[in-house]
């Protein structure tokens, strides 16, 4: 019964196959090649049927942190101890479908991740390189140089996204962690691309939410968000491709649930680092699971409301040397409640997050690789608050054994700094208090994870 089900499900559709190796290319390139941004402008396959290509991917860590902090924690609670251990298994799966000429379809489930360990669909999308559905030839002009992509995915700000771990999806980060200000959310968007030789702009706009509903409230303030990129990207010759982009969003709306610092559904790799007792604790009181309640510990999100954001992001390669920078600022209003009404301060904040990787890629095919990373966040949420500032090193070791299989190897060391903005405050005497477990907070040690991706 089970079996004839699936017959008539997948009736009329192709697998890809060994052999159509330029299809899985087209359909999902990030899988194919390294230094993959944007899908490539590229003529288009020829259309004889639906194509599938199934794809996943599968990630672990064994983690080897230690943590310390400075503050004043309360009475009783402590660092929860940290030992040696493997991290939960994360696994993905794609689906990358070609439906018409110039037109594919992806669709992303996370099969178990940190912060979910149940299956949950990130999202997809489809993306339309021509328009011969309507018509042959139509608009090919224009179509030549354009693309459309609409969906509910993460959202093309920056290019940090298209380095970082997307829960199993690690293939291409050659670092265990994303950035400490990691820019991804999932929301539905519509995004309009421009492609000229070696120039790339696009613009695009999402109804700012991640998670969806029609029902509003009297308090309800959403408004939807506008992004933009342009960038350049050559390959200057056999040895040299520079590539140099600069994006900027803006977000509205005091009561909009997306968060583009906030949204991973996934998590991050160092685990349970800087938590504590009470936080331990407080998952025990609601019966919940400590590690999917604190999914986003080394990481900081500004959480802020009516934000501008921008990004540039340099790539370089020479030959078996890699350069990847971020800088990026984010400023907006840390909202307040008051009496249920969600209420502007009288301040905005700012973030300001510098990053810098440089590898070096070597071996017959470039299967190895070593490097360094700093990544550094400072700013404050408001006039009044004092300035904080945290920072990490990595030092990371790869080897692709094969294309679709990599190793890796990192020593990190995380620090946060002693600034009494990673405290708390007390309104009734107007002071700022050391007693959570960020202020003056560190940790350090080695990673190591294997992924598979295909």
């Amino acid at each position: 019964m089970k079996a004839s089900m699936l017959a008539v499900l997948f009736s009329g559709i192709s697998f890809t196959n060994a052999q159509e190796n330029s299809m899985r290319a087209y359909l999902a390139p990030e899988k194919y090649s390294r230094g993959i941004f944007e899908d490539p402008k590229v003529d288009a396959p020829e259309y004889d049927g639906v194509k599938v290509s199934v794809g996943g991917d599968f990630a672990l860590q064994f983690q080897g942190l230690k943590h310390s902090t400075e503050g004043t924690l309360p009475a009783g609670v402590t660092l929860i101890p940290l030992g040696k251990d493997v991290n939960l298994p994360e696994a993905n799966l794609d689906l990358n479908a070609y439906l018409s000429t110039g037109v594919k379809m992806h669709l992303r489930t996370y099969l178990s991740a940190r912060h979910h360990n149940e299956a949950w669909v990130k999202g997809g999308y489809i993306q339309i390189d021509n328009l011969d559905f309507i018509s042959k030839g139509f608009m090919s002009n224009i179509m030549k140089y354009a693309r459309v992509r609409v969906g509910m995915d993460d959202l093309n700000y920056g290019d940090a996204h298209f380095r970082r771990s997307d829960g199993a999806y690690t293939i291409n980060n050659p670092f265990v962690e994303n950035n400490i200000m990691d820019s991804f959310t999932t929301q539905p968007y519509a995004e309009f691309y421009g492609f000229y030789q070696n120039f790339i702009g696009m613009v695009g706009a999402s109804n700012g939410k991640m998670n969806q509903t029609v029902v509003n409230t009297a308090t309800s303030n959403i408004n939807p968000s506008i992004y933009a990129k342009i960038g350049f990207d050559k390959q200057i010759d056999s040895d040299l491709r520079l590539r140099l982009t600069g994006s900027v969003i803006k977000t509205s709306g005091l009561t909009t649930n997306g968060q583009l610092f906030g949204d991973d559904r996934t998590g991050s790799r160092y685990y349970y680092v800087l938590l504590t007792s009470a936080d331990q604790a407080a998952s025990a009181a609601k019966n919940s699971s400590f590690g999917t309640d604190n999914p986003s510990t080394g990481r900081f999100n500004p959480g802020f409301k009516d934000m501008t954001a921008f990004q540039i992001n340099p790539f370089i390669k020479y030959r078996g040397f890699e350069f990847f920078g971020t800088i990026e600022r984010a400023s907006g209003n840390k909202v307040l409640t008051v009496a249920g009404v969600p209420t502007k301060r009288d301040s905005d904040g700012a973030y300001n997050q510098f990053a810098g990787d440089l590898l070096y890629r070597f071996g017959s095919k470039e299967q190895f690789y070593i490097g360094g990373k700093y990544n550094t966040v400072s700013g404050k949420d408001f006039d009044a608050m004092p300035t904080r500032k945290v920072d990490r090193w990595n030092i990371d070791a790869g080897w692709f054994l094969t294309k679709n299989i990599l190793a890796k190897a990192e020593y990190v060391n995380q620090k946060y700094d002693n600034s009494l903005g990673w405290g708390t405050y007390t309104a009734s005497t107007n002071t700022w208090n050391p007693n959570t477990a960020l202020y003056g907070g560190n940790f350090k040690g080695f990673m190591l994870e294997a992924t598979i991706g295909f």
